[in-house]
């Protein structure tokens, strides 16, 4: 079961993101990678690869550093290789934080299809379903949010999480509307990305304290562990992050020993792939904590994101970037098609991630397509 050939295609995403002021005078173009595995028996494993801001860093990566490691590997060798890349990140690959992860989930993906299993099944499968928070966007204004956080109550979702735009006196107006207008028993969470103060983030904590918000998360940047610490020690709400910090489960267990945090954060994107963010909530789990899985921004990996969540037990949340079918593609389906009427995400039941590719699509937006074989 060797992998016999490896595409790649890098493609753009029809819409931005992102408010332009908050960026900054640099462009960020959405585009995304796919990657396609097939072994030396026929079977297939797929991965998206985040791309924002230059496609062009995604395909060399992919082009020039992972094809050459994983071409004639076995797809069951996936530790080894999850190994062999964090050493050419070490002698001067430095690998982006959302690069090589998504790599290992097409392995994964490919190992579980030759069980016939869903791929939370080939883990050990812990549940079936968890629920959705709707995550929003940078919005415009204080009636944005409010008017999102009511469309998604109305849909049944239980929770819904905040990136308020800032400044922070603008950020507590925020979570005040928010909270005002669906009422006491919706799960509130926020995450400014923020560049705060340590007494601006105590201050606003100390709000959302009293508004009932369930987690603040990321008013500083993840390697600022001090100031973490000093905010979670002077404040009684959740404080969490993780969600970018460098070097996947070992720069997460310094947040750790650093009493810095509540809970982390981790994704199959970020956080190298589905292996790495096992031994991220493993690693979480043995020290009494929740991993709470971040959005990829990509509807594949977000359902390979379900997988891991119902893989393990302290998870207790799958994050929804809305509006969702901005997020879906390079996905067939739509994320929606897996949420009931209660607000939970169900895992697919089909083998490996259970989703399918629209090629189609992948085909029209594509910019680069490169084929590589052993």
């Amino acid at each position: 079961m060797h992998i016999e050939k490896f595409e790649t295609w890098i493609c753009k995403r029809e819409k931005g993101l992102f408010d332009e002021d908050r960026e900054g005078a640099a462009p960020m173009p959405w585009s995304y990678g796919v990657g396609r595995i097939t072994t030396s028996d026929g079977v297939e494993g797929i991965a998206t690869f985040w791309a924002a801001r230059s496609g062009a860093v995604t395909d060399a990566y992919l082009t020039d550093v992972i094809a050459p490691v994983i071409l004639g590997r076995s797809i069951h060798d996936r530790e080894a290789i999850w190994h062999d890349f964090w050493t050419i990140d070490r002698h001067g690959a430095f690998f982006p934080v959302f690069l090589p992860g998504p790599i290992d989930v097409a392995l994964w993906d490919a190992a579980a299809r030759t069980s016939g299993l869903p791929l939370h099944q080939y883990i050990g499968s812990q549940r079936t379903k968890l629920p959705v928070y709707a995550s929003s966007l940078w919005l415009p204004g204080i009636d944005d949010y409010v008017r999102e956080a009511l469309h998604y109550k109305e849909r049944g979702f239980k929770a819904y999480k905040v990136h308020p735009c800032g400044p922070s006196s603008l950020d507590m107006q925020i979570h005040a509307a928010v909270r005002e207008a669906v009422g006491p028993d919706m799960v509130l969470m926020s995450d400014p990305v923020a560049e705060y103060s340590l007494h601006e983030a105590i201050r606003v904590a100390r709000h959302m304290e009293d508004l009932g918000y369930y987690w603040m998360e990321e008013p500083f940047r993840d390697y600022e562990l001090d100031k973490y610490a000093k905010l979670s020690a002077a404040v009684d709400i959740p404080i969490v992050g993780t969600e970018t910090t460098r070097g996947g489960p070992w720069g997460v267990a310094q947040a750790i020993k650093a009493d810095a945090l509540d809970m982390v954060r981790a994704d199959v994107s970020w956080k190298g792939g589905i292996t790495g963010t096992l031994k991220v909530c493993h690693l979480a789990e043995a020290h009494g904590m929740n991993c709470e899985l971040h959005t990829t921004t990509m509807g594949p990996m977000d359902i390979a994101n379900v997988h891991v969540a119902c893989a393990v037990r302290n998870s207790e949340y799958f994050e929804l970037f809305v509006p969702e079918d901005t997020f879906q593609v390079p996905m067939k389906q739509s994320l929606r098609d897996f949420i009931d009427d209660a607000g939970d995400i169900h895992v697919p039941s089909g083998p490996g991630l259970g989703i399918d590719i629209d090629w189609d699509l992948v085909d029209n937006a594509c910019v680069s397509h490169r084929k590589f074989t052993a």
